[in-house]
């Protein structure tokens, strides 16, 4: 006779006595043997909506792993599945298969290296626990499963389900252990960006367009970007995200320019483990990130024809797949796309499908470049100074020359508000603490013909006089200082090390020699 109070005990002790589950499950195999068939135990799950089961955890008596995988039993299988859910009400399903191969539910254990004439004892938890799934001992050789045993196997059904519980929250612990990780590396480099964009120009030239971005902000609906390279698209993408209710939520941006064709979906829709070549861990793409809140997709005209169907999917359906994966991911992801080029001639060539630019084209915001709203220049002057003057070091911001703002804005400005920045961010450079003159804006760089310019040989002289000058003023508005993020290498765009070297090469001094002298 078997002493039922004993076998609880010891079999409880060893099923709750580890947090890993694989040894919990070997040790509790190697004690319910001596008193029922079992070569493997299996613990699994089964998700009623997608139809997916999936082996979770796994021992067998030679102590070697089954590899974790999903399957997608067939539509007559899943009916079986769920009228067994449907009717349980007060105590534990036990299942039992003479022979998989001749079970409908019981069969896809063979995807696991289970023999087809292999018994199997499936026990699912009390209903009260709300999950899906069960316990599975499994008999390779086939010894069939008697009442006795179902009897014992039934009273396990408490700590099995306490064990399948914490086990399935601890896994979802890790899985948002690893998102958090994730998404702090992504964060991270994001914040070293420039998060937001002040408005300028927000009651003046730009004031229609920002009538419409807080009309459409509180919104859920697409909106598409259209104008000039360097006409601020981005800037006012950042505006609508801040202004909506998703303001709390990621906003991610994506260059679609920038990526390369062949990592194109995976960047977009992420992939799965070994899914190609050098895919060694799953990895959730921009669409996924964006979850809650709203991506922006600059230079949307870059898409690939495959990126364009499967964003026509999501824009439609609200769903993504990883690259290699099969479950479908559910987004609720505002989207923002934004581009400088005409869609509708792309449309024309075959390049942009129809059906996608119809669907990003809910509500167009054409933004004007610099050239048809003059009166935003001085304000943009200004606030580029002073952000300029801050990120190179200048603890002084120089003044505008006399005739410098009416020369600004009589230019065209071709490159938009961008080139307007880069112009303002080298005249502090090139000023020495002057008031900035702008002079020569717009006009083409100088040639230097054959011969213009005299050859010296002595290290004094010629280009390498231009070049010490050039350097000795970088010093000047660095305080000195070489490396670093304020340093004078950083304002040159060269190498750290490179430019010592050149120093020393001209006979420039830095560092100790300069604090020696200044001594």
């Amino acid at each position: 006779m078997i002493d039922e109070k004993e076998f609880f005990r010891e079999a409880t002790l060893r099923i709750c006595g580890s947090l890993e589950i694989e040894r919990a499950l070997f040790d509790c195999l190697t004690y319910i043997r001596n008193y029922i068939p079992a070569d493997y135990i299996l613990m699994s799950t089964y998700d009623p909506q997608t139809g997916v089961g999936e082996v979770i955890a796994s021992a067998n008596i030679n102590g070697e792993k089954i590899m974790s995988q999903k399957l997608a039993p067939p539509q007559d299988t899943r009916n079986a599945i769920m009228k067994i859910i449907e009717g349980v009400h007060t105590s534990p399903v036990i299942i039992v298969a003479d022979r998989i191969a001749g079970h409908q539910m019981m069969r896809s254990l063979s995807e696991f290296g289970i023999k087809p004439e292999a018994s199997v004892m499936a026990m699912g938890p009390k209903p009260e626990w709300n999950l899906f799934g069960g316990i599975s001992v499994v008999s390779q050789s086939g010894e069939k499963y008697t009442e006795e045993h179902q009897r014992l196997f039934s009273l396990l059904n408490e700590p099995f389900a306490i064990a399948f519980i914490n086990y399935i929250r601890y896994r979802e612990v890790l899985r948002l252990k690893d998102i958090l990780a994730d998404d702090n590396r992504y964060l991270q480099d994001e914040l070293r960006q420039h998060i937001g964009e002040e408005i300028v120009g927000a009651n003046f030239g730009l004031k229609q367009v920002m009538e419409m971005v807080r009309q459409v902000a509180p919104l859920t609906s697409p909106v598409l970007l259209l104008g000039e390279t360097g006409s601020g698209k981005e800037v006012i993408a950042n505006a609508i995200h801040n202004l909506s209710p998703r303001h709390n939520c990621p906003f991610i941006k994506v260059n679609c320019g920038a990526i390369p064709e062949s990592l194109m979906d995976s960047e977009l829709f992420g992939h799965e483990k070994g899914a190609f070549t050098g895919a060694l861990f799953q990895k959730r793409g921009r669409f996924e990130r964006a979850n809650g809140g709203t991506i922006f997709l600059d230079e949307i005209a870059e898409l690939t024809p495959g990126a364009q169907i499967r964003l026509l999917r999501v824009l439609q359906e609200k769903e993504i797949e990883r690259v290699g994966g099969k479950e479908t991911q559910y987004v609720d992801i505002r989207v923002i796309a934004a581009t400088h080029r005409s869609l509708e001639d792309m449309m024309a060539g075959g390049r942009f499908r129809e059906d996608l630019y119809f669907r990003l084209n809910v509500f167009p915001v054409l933004i004007p470049p610099l050239r048809e709203r003059r009166a935003d220049i001085p304000a943009l002057i200004q606030h580029f100074m002073t952000k300029k003057a801050r990120e190179i070091g200048l603890t002084d911001i120089p003044s505008l020359a006399p005739g410098a703002i009416d020369r600004l804005i009589n230019y065209s400005w071709p490159g938009n508000v961008r080139e307007l920045q880069n112009a303002v961010e080298r005249m502090l450079i090139l000023s020495q603490g002057k008031p900035l003159t702008f002079d020569g804006i717009g006009e083409p760089a100088q040639k230097m013909e054959p011969g213009s310019l005299p050859i010296h040989h002595d290290e004094g002289g010629g280009l390498n006089q231009a070049i010490t000058g050039h350097i000795k003023r970088a010093l000047e508005i660095t305080g000195g200082r070489v490396g670093g993020e304020k340093g004078a290498a950083k304002l040159l765009r060269m190498n750290p090390s490179t430019l010592r070297t050149k120093m020393r090469k001209l006979g420039i001094p830095f560092g100790r020699k300069v604090r020696s002298k200044k001594k």
